[in-house]
């Protein structure tokens, strides 16, 4: 029996070198000119001229990689003056250096006013950079001259550089926002620019900490644009936060705010609320709320959420639904739910993660709302005294 085995094992042993050798003695059909190929195009010539070259169909070259509309560097189509910098701003609990990274964008200056300012609040996973490049405001900074500001999340804070909007303390959002404030007040002296027109808007957590800066400091800003935002005042702790955004709020939201607020002390601030009706990271929901919530900061329903003032003009586009909401006949909320759009900006640069060309430019929309509203000179003395 064990010599027949091996005469098996043997005869599989011969026919297995036999394959190879005959593998090695017959050539494979045109090894040698691939090597002789790309020495060529290497060596010769230039990208994307290859197959020609080779006497290749055009459909076998490479296709040539998506360009962004909007260059790597944030100011790179803009004309003019891109920076970035430190802000050292007040100590907060557990903190006593207080440093902001910011960036900021200054057009070139045509008039002899002080320039209008809009601080801008990137989500999480994102950056100063990022943010300008996908929203693409600073090509709007040039056409309409207004400064932009873009405080940056230290990674410190949060892995993913997210706002800690949730968290009121000053260990949180609320320092967070502290910490901003600070750094417009600072921006707006450097620069002279006008205190009565300082906007403030945001994406996903971004709009988050906008929200929770417009509540607590109604007196800075002159108006809030939140897109792709959480409804304010429900969640507590960051688990909370994430069921918040997948659902909306249980509570009231008009009730939540005004347990935030004295309704009756506030100045009132105006608001653009932007969603996309796909989102499956911050549902639509959330939009909903958030409009009920600024219509009562605004004046515009009582405590049961009932109308007492003002009027709503609602309007069916191919982007989606826009609803104005005017007092006096000025308008001073705004929503727009953008049809087929997911958790991204809305007409944007969608070669940068969370923005997307899908929708109505979202920054030139914002900044339509924005440059109809201004802060009441008394109260902006108030809120920049040192």
């Amino acid at each position: 029996m064990s010599k027949s085995l091996t005469k098996l094992w043997l005869r599989g042993l011969r026919r297995l070198v036999t394959s190879q050798v005959d593998a090695i003695r017959t050539p494979k059909p045109r090894a040698a000119a691939k090597p002789a190929r790309a020495k060529t195009v290497k060596s010769k010539l230039k990208p994307g001229t290859a197959a020609k070259a080779a006497g290749a169909p055009r459909a076998s070259a490479r296709p040539a990689a998506r360009e962004s509309r909007v260059r790597p560097r944030a100011s790179a189509w803009a004309r003019g003056k891109w920076a970035r910098s430190y802000h050292s701003a007040p100590p907060t609990a557990g903190r006593f250096v207080n440093h902001m990274a910011y960036a900021l964008y200054m057009p070139p200056k045509a008039g002899t006013e002080p320039m209008p300012l809009v601080v801008m609040l990137h989500g999480c996973k994102q950056n100063a950079d990022e943010f300008a490049q996908g929203t693409r405001i600073n090509l709007l900074a040039d056409r309409y001259g207004f400064a932009v500001l873009y405080p940056e999340q230290s990674k410190h804070d949060h892995a993913h550089r997210c706002w800690r909007w949730y968290d009121d303390s000053g260990n949180g959002g609320g320092g967070e926002a502290a910490s901003v404030v600070s750094l417009v007040n600072a921006v707006v002296e450097q620069h002279d620019l006008d205190p009565e027109r300082v906007y403030v808007a945001g994406m996903s957590a971004g709009a988050g900490l906008a929200a929770l800066l417009a509540v607590r400091y109604p007196h800075v800003f002159a108006a809030v644009g939140l897109h792709s935002g959480v409804v304010f005042g429900e969640a507590r702790s960051a688990i909370g936060a994430m069921d918040v955004m997948r659902r909306g709020a249980r509570s009231d939201p008009v009730a939540l705010i005004d347990a935030a607020v004295d309704v009756r002390e506030y100045p009132g601030m105006p608001a653009i609320i932007v969603h996309g009706e796909l989102d499956s990271v911050v549902t639509a929901a959330n939009a909903a709320q958030l409009a009920k919530q600024f219509l009562r900061l605004n004046g515009f329903i009582d405590a049961a959420g009932n109308r007492r003032a003002g009027e709503a003009r609602e309007e069916t586009h191919p982007d989606g639904v826009v609803t104005d909401y005017f007092k006096n006949s000025r308008r001073v909320v705004k929503t727009s739910i953008v049809r087929g759009l997911g958790h991204s900006w809305a007409g944007g640069d969608d070669t940068v993660a969370f923005h997307s060309s899908k929708g109505p430019d979202s920054a030139a929309v914002m900044w339509e709302f924005f440059k109809h509203q201004r802060r009441p000179s008394e109260a902006t003395r108030d809120a920049f005294v040192a």
